[in-house]
């Protein structure tokens, strides 16, 4: 039942990448406005895209464990579901607050569904750290039974990651993307990216 949780949850749980994977072979720098406003986004992404990727391996090292008692594996599921809900919900703010990139046409909605995808995934981690906290582990079988229907909620939220993954791939289009590419803090989560274990979504 784990291994099934897991496997949910790397579908879909690490979209950061859609924002820190970029580069550009530009020779003509952008706006420098346009590099400030990238900066403010960049400069949140390590540290966020870290407690992301540390919630999935930690999920992922417990899947490995069959005889992992009820009450650790609860313990952990929902320590990764928050630090994904904590995650998400300080990149939309980054993203919110660095508001609409300047100069970009069609930015603003840009910026605004990059923000409300982050908010809506970040919302529906909260709500499975609240669903994994209600599970019984007194009850093996209910135990088991709450896991799967766990499960079954990560793969929807793994079409919402894919939906977010859009949102930040249209944000970070033309221009944009020049800027973003420029930020060390861009480079270091796309590093990261690179050299951690395959995931899609």
């Amino acid at each position: 039942m784990n291994k099934k949780l897991a496997a949910a949850l790397s579908s879909g749980a690490v979209l950061v990448v859609a924002l820190s994977g970029c580069s550009s072979n530009k020779d003509s720098g952008p706006d420098p406005k346009l590099v400030a406003w990238a900066k403010t986004v960049c400069d949140a992404v390590p540290a966020q895209d870290a407690k992301i990727r540390a919630a999935n391996a930690s999920i992922a090292k417990i899947a490995t464990d069959s005889n992992l008692p009820p009450k650790t594996a609860k313990a952990t599921y929902s320590q990764a579901f928050q630090d994904m809900a904590d995650g998400y919900k300080a990149l939309a703010a980054a993203i919110n607050s660095a508001g609409a990139p300047p100069g970009v046409d069609g930015g603003a909605k840009r910026q605004q569904d990059a923000t409300k995808n982050l908010s809506g995934l970040s919302s529906s981690y909260a709500d499975l750290k609240k669903q994994v906290d209600d599970l019984d582990t007194k009850d093996q079988g209910k135990f088991a039974q709450g896991l799967h229907e766990v499960a079954d909620q990560t793969k929807q939220i793994g079409k919402q990651s894919n939906s977010g993954t859009e949102a930040l791939k249209r944000l970070e289009q033309g221009d944009v993307q020049a800027a973003i590419a420029k930020q060390p803090s861009c480079q270091v989560a796309a590093s990261a990216s690179a050299s951690a274990p395959a995931t899609t979504g």
